[in-house]
């Protein structure tokens, strides 16, 4: 895919220096109007039984965002079917026949939303293509309604699954040529519909990943280096291969290299594989193994020391300029009033609900997969790069998966059932514990960012300094790491210097659900509410003074010589325009101010998407904070596809942002202090406040919501403890800062 150089920084900046650009790249394209794949084919996504039913082929993997439901709405409307005669079938990995097959960046509904659609009305062209010819009428004196063809005229009629067969034998037709339907006719996009594995996922039916079962299968754990990127020095094999059930123990080398750089997929852990009869058999076998690892550099590493190094880099100038435009220190100088903080967030885990793992079997030399990635196809290639076959030699089913939340970008669990499966001739599933899954993630990485603001006589930001103390070798950062140039408010602070300096890291880290943005919106969004405290403003009348205020940096200290165009950009009025509305929905501006309760509010734009959040908490005198209620307001274009699916998106992201105020990974002598939900809590439903969920519809291209409705809800709780307390919250977990979830 071509990219300019613009683009090509930019999207490194989104993914940290590692993840697939192609992640990111391919939905702004789409969302920009470029025109849909040449070969898609409706006969690829839509198959017509001669009762009507009609199955339609989700292309994209599905781990709860509601994918499996959201691109077959999309055919289902142009089709024009009934939602209830639409049967939802997990398509195989063949990229050829459903072009981008992966879950990531919340891209799947801006790169689905024209083509699906076309596909839906290239297939109702066929049918009344075999309609006329059937009637020997005009293809243009037929329409459609409810799954069947109609001829006014003649007043013949035809149910789609009395045309199928001839339909799928014609020509399909140019995806760029059909007609769609005018917005005002869509009867199932706009309108809410159940989830197509609801009655399924309520009645407990096998759907996940840990759910596969094939004859003969066997299981497999790992117990891998407690010190990243250690190897099996010794193990007491023959001992662990006599116990009930195990049929193979292997000792898994491993291919991961220790440096300050750990790159996206950076190769096989060391450990070793125990393989039984049954899971619990290898768990009970892996409590035995005794297993002596050869020492490594990261066992140097603590979160004493990564504490200790920031503060020095702080203090230090910094090693790298991202974004400078103006004199920001003389500026700063002689601004009337400065304002100075220093921010800091922990690394974080995943835990998604459903710990990884993957079925494999190999046989013949070639391999059929089983897995839950969301970006299979990345993974299809590191497979066979690991097990040196061809990538035309593996079959990949993919399956649903428990929770993603970036997690299953990376496709570690599935290379590692790969691996076990060439050496085991049987099918194999390989499970993670909880305590694998939190103490082997790719970490959301923490930062210690020091801010410097300026504010005039009257109260305006006159320049915004931030100093991103990160990790990496200075010349790639540590992926979810880093911090585009573009990031709010450049380009709205009159004066602005965005700046970073790395340490260090031997660790593997990658995309948390918003990468980035699930911390840099923290971290920006507070200061800016100090920053109104400051001056002595209401902080959405200083937010919307700074969204009046847009500077040109593009020019001269930008990475490129114009000014970005299109949604990949921040546009000021639909950032006001979801402060407005969550404004009015909660009726911020006669808010009552009473002692140990208080509202904070906050926006964010990201994945081409925008939300704004107001939190009302109440604190007590211990410091134990309650969210008492939420109201959400987002943009994401003309259509809300799924309105219920949505909402629940909406839901699910504050959740998870106030899970994240209360989390933290820390080390100690290179290894993970914590194992799992007793000490990477989640939010309990007793904790989960009232949510409402509000949509600003524009207009532009529909986009994702798997992403920006998290990053908001953490400065908007952490300003409203400052509104009930006075206390700011500078440094997260909060039980840092001294506040604790009631």
């Amino acid at each position: 895919m071509k990219m300019d150089r613009r683009s090509f920084l930019q999207l490194s900046a989104l993914a940290g220096g590692g993840l697939a650009l192609s992640v990111y790249r391919t939905p702004l394209a789409a969302a920009q109007g470029a025109p849909p794949p040449p070969d898609l084919t409706p006969q690829a996504f839509i198959k017509i039984a001669p009762d009507g039913i009609v199955t339609i082929m989700a292309r994209a993997s599905e781990s709860g965002q509601g994918m499996r439901n959201m691109l077959p709405m999309l055919i289902a409307e142009e089709l024009d079917v009934d939602w209830k005669d639409v049967r939802v079938e997990q398509a195989e990995l063949n990229e050829k026949i459903y072009g981008p097959q992966f879950s990531g960046g919340s891209a799947n509904t801006p790169m689905g939303w024209d083509p699906m659609r076309r596909v839906g009305a290239a297939g109702r062209q066929l049918l009344i293509t075999a309609a006329a010819q059937t009637w020997d009428v005009p293809a243009s004196e037929c329409t459609t309604k409810s799954g069947r063809v109609l001829h006014e005229k003649s007043g013949r009629s035809a149910s789609y699954g009395e045309l199928a067969a001839k339909a799928a034998a014609l020509p399909a037709p140019a995806l760029a040529s059909v007609k769609l339907k005018d917005p005002k006719d869509y009867r199932i996009i706009g309108h809410s519909q159940k989830g197509v594995d609801t009655h399924a996922l309520v009645t407990g039916k096998p759907l996940f990943g840990i759910d596969v079962t094939l004859p003969g299968m066997l299981y497999a754990t790992i117990q891998r280096a407690p010190v990243y990127a250690e190897k099996v020095k010794s193990a007491n094999v023959a001992e662990i291969k006599a116990l009930p059930g195990v049929r193979h123990v292997l000792v898994i080398d491993g291919s991961i290299t220790p440096a300050a750089f750990i790159p996206w997929e950076p190769g096989m852990e060391s450990g070793v594989a125990i393989v039984a009869d049954t899971w619990w058999q290898a768990q009970t076998a892996r409590k035995q193994l005794k297993v002596e690892w050869e020492p490594g550099p990261a066992a140097a590493q603590s979160s004493e020391v990564f504490a200790k190094r920031a503060a020095d880099l702080l203090q230090a100038p910094p090693a790298s300029t991202i974004r400078k435009y103006g004199d920001v220190d003389g500026t700063l100088k002689a601004s009337a009033k400065t304002v100075e903080a220093t921010y800091e967030f922990p690394f974080i885990a995943h835990i998604t609900m459903e710990p990884q793992g993957a079925t494999a079997h190999f046989k013949d030399g070639k391999l059929e997969m089983w897995s839950s990635s969301t970006l299979p196809v990345d993974g299809r290639g590191i497979i066979a790069k690991t097990l040196a076959i061809q990538e035309s030699d593996i079959t990949t089913h993919m399956v649903r998966g428990g929770g993603s939340f970036g997690r299953r970008l990376q496709n570690d669990y599935a290379v590692e059932a790969a691996w076990i499966a060439k050496r085991v001739d049987a099918p194999v599933k390989l499970l993670w514990s909880r305590e694998d899954d939190v103490q082997h993630d790719p970490f959301r990485p923490g930062s210690t960012i020091g801010l410097k603001g300026g504010l005039d006589a009257q109260g305006k930001l006159t320049a915004w300094r931030h100093h991103l103390i990160t990790y990496g070798d200075n010349k790639n950062t540590a992926p979810g790491g880093g911090m585009g140039p573009d990031s709010y408010p450049a380009g709205f602070a009159p004066v602005y210097g965005l700046y970073a300096s790395a340490q260090p890291l031997i660790q593997r880290c990658g995309a948390l659900r918003a990468p980035g943005d699930n911390a840099f919106c923290w971290v920006a969004q507070a200061f800016i509410d100090e920053l109104a405290h400051e001056a002595g403003r209401d902080p959405l009348d200083f937010q919307l003074d700074l969204l009046s205020n847009k500077q040109m940096p593009w020019i001269g200290a930008s990475v490129d010589d114009h000014e970005p165009t299109g949604q990949d950009v921040l546009i000021p009025e639909r950032y006001k325009g979801v402060l407005q509305l969550v404004a009015e929905k909660s009726s911020w501006a006669t808010r009552a101010k009473q002692p140990g309760r208080g509202m904070g509010i906050a926006a964010w734009f990201c994945h081409l998407g925008y939300f704004a959040e107001v939190a009302d908490v109440s604190v007590d005198g211990a410091g134990k904070v309650t969210v008492n209620h939420v109201w959400a307001a987002g943009d994401v274009g003309s259509q809300i596809i799924n309105p219920q699916a949505a909402e629940s998106m909406g839901f699910g992201g504050v959740i998870e942002g106030m899970s994240h105020l209360g989390q933290q990974i820390t080390i100690s002598e290179g290894r993970v202090d914590q194992s799992n939900f007793h000490n990477h809590p989640v939010m309990r439903m007793k904790q989960t406040p009232k949510i409402e969920v509000f949509w600003r519809k524009t207009d532009y291209a529909p986009t994702g919501l798997g992403e920006p409705t998290l990053p908001p809800i953490l400065p908007a709780v952490t300003n409203a403890i400052f509104a009930a307390t006075g206390k700011r919250v500078r440094t997260l977990p909060l039980q840092k800062s001294g506040f604790s979830w009631a």
